[in-house]
């Protein structure tokens, strides 16, 4: 069962490298070729071709069920029902909507955004309200979070929004008994009214009902830097441990019933398994607890029938069984993290002579864990805890046999006993609070992680044996070499331009602007995008895990124009999350923490043969906008620059007062590429050969203007916008424009496709 759930593994992954689908008329010829290989007998085969039909099939199904481009933008009276748990901020709350009732034909789920609602949003509820949509789309960047790959993984048709009229309605809500999810909200609800005082209450949620939206970032910060991400998330350990010790209970319980004539093991393990199955289902089932309730299923089945099992049968037919009901699971770094995990410490464990002391067995998995997980973590994040061991060790305890038992009681109780609950919760609240203090100690040391440029697919060749070589049993000869197939992930680097050459990467961070510029030996970054909530923001989000990426361990240069939100939203996080040696900007009084320079015309550095340039401001303007620091980059190549959200006044002061020196091979649109800007006398100074525009999709303010379209046509400039392609990569060398864009070069079939001839 394991190479043939291989095989069929690697023919789901061979159909998620595919930027288009095969058409339907594909099927046909490929059943009959899967038939003569069923006719051969070659079951290996035969299980790559289905996994790769199933990925089609399934894809083409999912995406037909995708918003028509007509219907985007239009108000659109609907019905239906909140699913899961909605998430609020201080401006909105976010939803899964099933559509029940609708005039035109929608997707089957949405996910919605009411800003300032009037009314709480709750798992559960029949709501009638209007609604203006658009087709799944997102930010695409080297390195950043895939919204679109995440909106496919969850079968999520459209986003949008509600609008606030006609007044939204109410209509009624199902019964707790009739959902899951609704037993979720409930529970939540209770929790927030039992533990409004406390400082953990994010915690005990994520733990209890998988909830992990109040968790903060400076939270989700500390459990990245420890590695102790997975406790907080209900994963497998969680659903094991609660199936174990409910069978341990059952089994000790019923045999002191003396009703012997059901078998007290057959008891337990059908107990158990219910028990894993209630406790997956408030976690929303997840992969992770897919996995495991398959699993124990297997397990608990073998107890009852009084087979044995063998683990890697067990894994595989898990893993078989999630892939044939999700196969867009293969796209979530968590089933890869997940069934890893697992494979790592059977292999560790299964078939090796005597039985370890629990602490010595507790020391093995967290460094065969933390060892063996550590090329995917640096494929996936870049990034690797190197005190995630010596964590795990301190929390895995506490959390698995302390606070999530005790939660788990005390959420029982709530309904039956409120009193002993609250005491439960104090205790579990104060457990909480001291392991808080520990792991933020834990991140807050020298080399606590280690950031570095992702590995290629060669170095993952070398590293997956080597690993596998290293975690053998001692006797395994030349284990020594496991060390050596290692080297080629740590000495992986990215790709650096030479020197005289420049490489410009516009990010996508829809409508605001940030662009990273690199010379041979230093980094720039240009403005840092916008900051959409306390927690969010695109420096944390795009710009940090494109520098990651990269290899970069600092910024030589921080550049913000001016004190938009669109511009310097994100520079906080950019600022804590990498040394920064100089802040230049227009605005210091709103970086004042960080020792910023006034940017003005004149000031100049050189760095790799590559000349740095203020252009402007040399005086102070009537609107901010113009006020926004002015760069030029010049190279023996050609030159870039970088504008702002500079419009006509600003403009037409540097085509005076610069001329000749304005000219540039590569503009960034200024302000977004709005109708008050890229002045025609501005475009005539400047004569690109290519401008980047960087806007939002379908954004409000309607960027970039037809006008200014055309008046980029008119001295046969092209244009690309980041809305359409993407994150925008251009290499200034050799006197030449090298361009790649990700939608173009790195979209994949779930990614939005309907632009991609604008690139």
């Amino acid at each position: 069962m394991v190479f043939s759930t291989l095989s069929f593994l690697a023919g789901l992954l061979l159909v998620q490298q595919f930027s288009v689908l095969p058409g339907v008329e594909w099927l046909l010829p490929g059943g009959v070729f899967a038939g003569i290989i069923a006719w051969l007998r070659c079951w290996r085969c035969l299980f790559f071709l289905l996994g790769a039909g199933w990925a089609v099939v399934y894809a083409t199904l999912a995406l037909s069920d995708r918003l028509t481009e007509s219907l985007e933008g239009i108000e659109l009276p609907i019905q239906g029902i909140v699913a899961g748990l909605p998430e609020s901020d201080e401006r909105r709350v976010r939803f899964d909507f099933i559509v029940t009732g609708s005039a035109q034909r929608l997707p089957a789920k949405l996910r919605l955004s009411w800003y300032n609602p009037d009314q709480p949003v709750k798992a559960g509820q029949h709501w009638s309200w209007t609604v203006k949509l658009k087709r799944p789309h997102g930010s695409l960047n080297p390195g950043g979070f895939d919204y679109e790959r995440w909106l496919y993984i969850e079968g999520i048709g459209a986003t949008g929004y509600v609008r606030p009229y006609p007044k939204p309605m109410l209509l009624s809500r199902e019964p707790i008994w009739r959902s899951v999810s609704v037993l979720r909200q409930d529970i939540s609800d209770r929790l927030s009214s039992e533990l409004r005082n406390s400082k953990n209450i994010a915690l005990i949620k994520a733990l209890t009902i998988g909830d992990g939206n109040n968790i903060t970032r400076n939270q989700w910060e500390v459990f990245r830097k420890t590695g102790t991400t997975h406790l907080v998330v209900i994963s497998g350990s969680h659903i094991g441990l609660v199936a174990g010790l409910v069978y341990f209970l059952v089994l000790k319980l019923w045999a002191r019933t003396g009703m012997l004539s059901w078998s007290p093991q057959k008891v337990a393990a059908t107990t158990a398994m219910f028990a894993a199955v209630f406790y997956a289902g408030l976690a929303g089932f997840s992969v992770p607890t897919q996995r495991a309730v398959i699993m124990l299923a297997i397990v608990m089945l073998a107890i009852i029938r009084q087979r044995n099992v063998r683990p890697f049968n067990t894994l595989a037919i898990a893993m078989f069984a999630v892939l044939v009901l999700e196969p867009p699971a293969v796209l979530s770094a968590g089933f890869w993290l997940s069934f890893l995990a697992v494979g790592l410490i059977v292999y560790s464990v299964a078939g090796r002579l005597g039985k370890p002391a629990y602490l010595f067995a507790l020391i093995k998995l967290n460094w065969v864990t933390s060892v063996g997980l550590s090329p995917l973590l640096l494929l996936f994040f870049q990034q690797v805890s190197l005190i995630s061991p010596l964590a795990n060790l301190c929390a895995v305890p506490i959390i698995s046999f302390l606070v999530v038992p005790l939660s788990l009681v005390a959420i029982v109780l709530m309904w039956v006993a409120p009193l002993p609950a609250g005491v439960l919760f104090s205790v579990v609240d104060t457990m909480l609070q001291g392991l808080w203090r520990l792991l933020a100690w834990l991140a807050e040391l020298p080399l606590a992680t280690v950031n570095h440029a992702q590995p290629s697919i060669w170095a993952l060749v070398f590293a997956v044996p080597g690993i596998v070589i290293m975690l053998a049993p001692s006797g395994m000869p030349a284990r020594w070499l496991s060390l050596v197939m290692f080297l080629p992930l740590v000495f992986t680097e990215a790709k650096k331009p030479e020197t005289g050459e420049i490489n410009l990467t516009l990010l996508d961070v829809g409508q605001g602007l940030s662009v990273v510029v690199q010379t041979a030996n230093h980094s720039l970054v240009y403005d840092t995008g916008a900051k959409f909530s306390a927690d969010s923001d695109s420096g944390q989000s795009v710009i940090l895990p494109y520098l990651h990426r990269q290899g970069l361990e600092k910024i030589d240069m921080l550049i913000i124009s001016h004190g938009d939100n669109d511009h310097i939203g994100g520079a906080e996080s950019v600022l804590r999350g990498l040394p920064v040696e100089k802040v230049l900007t227009s605005v210091p009084n709103q970086l004042s923490a960080y020792s910023p320079v006034v940017c003005k015309a004149g000031q100049s550095w050189r760095w790799d043969a590559v000349t740095f340039t203020i252009l402007s401001p040399q005086q102070l303007f009537d609107a901010e906008n113009d006020n926004s620091c002015v760069l030029k980059i010049d190279s023996a190549s050609g030159a870039v620059l970088l504008t702002g959200d500079i419009e006509a006044t600003a403009e037409s002061w540097l085509a005076k007062n610069y001329v000749e020196k304005l000219k540039a091979r590569v503009l960034i649109a200024p302000h977004h590429g709005s109708k008050t800007s890229s002045s025609a006398v501005f475009l005539q100074a400047v004569q690109p050969d290519l401008i980047l525009i960087p806007a939002g999709y379908r954004n409000p303010f309607g960027h970039p203007h037809h006008d200014v379209l055309a008046r980029y046509r008119d001295i046969d400039a092209k244009w690309l916008s980041s809305a359409d392609c993407g994150a925008i990569q251009v290499n200034v060398r050799r006197n030449a424009l090298e361009m790649e864009n990700m939608r173009v070069n790195e979209g994949k079939y779930f990614n939005d496709r309907a632009k991609v001839g604008m690139c």
